[in-house]
C-alpha cells in the first residue's frame, strides 16, 4: 500500500518536474578579477557587469558574475554550462592559486564538457604553471616574452562564417592586443586548425604593421628579434574551439580599455562569444545591445587618478 502511495505521488509531481527541466536554461558564470591597473583600465567588475546587463533580456541563457576575483561560495559554479575569466593573469592569476586545487577543478568541469573563456590579461599564465591546461581548456595562452602586448589598432576587415561573428561588421579599434600566442601544437593560430584533440576557428585576425611589431610593447618593451622576424603575418586576437570532451572554449587578448565596450560591433563579438561558449544560440544578426554613457560609467572601481 505505501509503495503505491508513493508511486502515485512521483507520477504527480512528474509533469511539473519535466516542465521544470523544459524551462532549464544553460548558465553562464562570469568571473571578474580584483582591481588593477589606472581608471578605465582592467575595470573587470564594471566590464563583467556591463556584459551581464547586455545578456539580461537575451532568451536562453541565465548569466551570473562574480566580482573581485575567486568566489568565497564555490557553489555558484555548480551546475554551469561556461566559466568566463576577465581577470589579472601571469602568476596571480586566479585558477593558478591554492597550489593547484583550482586548476584541478576547473580541468574537472571541462571534462564534462563545461565551456571556458578567458579574456585579456586573463589569457596570461606562466608556461609551467598553467601552459597545458589553458592549451588544453582555449586552445593557447600568452607566454611572457613569447607573446607581445603592444597599444595597437588592428583592422578587422575580413570575418570568419561562425556563430560568433553573427551580425558583427568589420571593424578597427585601438586596444593593448596581444598576439604570438602559444596555441596548441605551436600553430600560427591565423587559420583554421585541428590540433591536439580541438577544432581551432581564428575569429578576429589581423596583420600588425613592421611599426608594431618594432614596438615598443607595453611590457618588456622589446622588441623581441622572433617578434620581428615574422612581419607581414595574420595573427589572431580572438579564437574559439570545440574540444574533443564536447565543451567549447574561446580566448580573446582584447578589453584593456573600459570605454571600448561602447563600439557595438566590439562588444557584439564578446557578447556572441559569451553565449556561443555556453553551448547557446547566438541569433542570426548577432546580440542586440545598447549602451549609454550612465552605463559605461556604472561600477567602475574607486582608482586613484593618474598624476598627469
Amino acid at each position: 500500500m505505501l509503495r503505491r502511495c508513493l508511486l502515485t505521488v512521483l507520477l504527480a509531481l512528474l509533469p511539473a518536474t519535466l516542465a521544470w527541466a523544459a524551462d532549464a536554461v544553460p548558465r553562464l558564470v562570469i568571473v571578474a578579477g580584483k582591481p588593477s591597473h589606472p581608471p578605465r583600465m582592467h575595470e573587470f567588475n564594471a566590464g563583467v557587469q556591463l556584459l551581464a546587463k547586455c545578456l539580461k533580456s537575451q532568451p536562453g541563457i541565465q548569466v551570473d558574475v562574480v566580482l573581485n576575483g575567486w568566489p568565497e561560495n564555490e557553489a555558484i559554479f555548480d551546475g554551469a554550462a561556461a566559466v568566463v575569466f576577465y581577470m589579472d593573469g601571469g602568476g596571480k592569476h586566479e585558477v593558478v592559486q591554492e597550489n593547484g586545487r583550482r586548476l584541478k577543478m576547473i580541468d574537472e568541469w571541462v571534462a564534462n564538457g563545461v565551456g571556458i573563456g578567458c579574456m585579456h590579461y586573463g589569457v596570461e599564465v606562466i608556461k609551467d604553471q598553467a601552459g597545458p591546461q589553458f592549451r588544453r581548456w582555449i586552445g593557447g595562452y600568452y607566454e611572457n616574452s613569447f607573446s607581445c602586448n603592444p597599444i595597437w589598432e588592428p583592422e578587422f576587415s575580413v570575418l570568419p562564417e561562425h556563430p560568433i561573428t553573427r551580425g558583427v561588421q568589420p571593424f578597427q579599434i585601438k586596444d593593448e592586443w596581444y598576439f604570438n600566442m602559444r596555441f596548441v601544437a605551436n600553430i600560427p593560430g591565423n587559420v583554421p586548425a585541428e590540433a591536439d584533440g580541438v577544432t581551432f576557428q581564428p575569429i578576429l585576425v589581423a596583420t600588425p604593421s613592421d611599426e608594431v611589431r618594432d614596438g615598443p610593447y607595453v611590457y618588456p618593451k622589446g622588441p623581441y628579434p622572433h617578434i620581428q622576424a615574422d612581419k607581414g603575418r595574420a595573427e589572431a586576437m580572438l579564437w574559439a574551439v570545440e574540444r574533443a570532451d564536447g565543451g567549447r572554449g574561446f580566448g580573446f587578448t582584447g578589453g584593456h580599455f573600459h570605454d571600448n565596450w561602447a563600439n557595438d560591433d566590439f562588444r557584439k563579438t564578446i557578447l556572441n562569444s559569451l553565449l556561443w561558449v555556453a553551448k547557446t544560440d547566438v541569433p542570426a544578426e548577432g546580440v542586440q545591445s545598447s549602451l549609454t554613457t550612465e552605463d559605461l560609467d556604472a561600477n567602475l572601481d574607486p582608482k586613484p587618478q593618474r598624476k598627469k
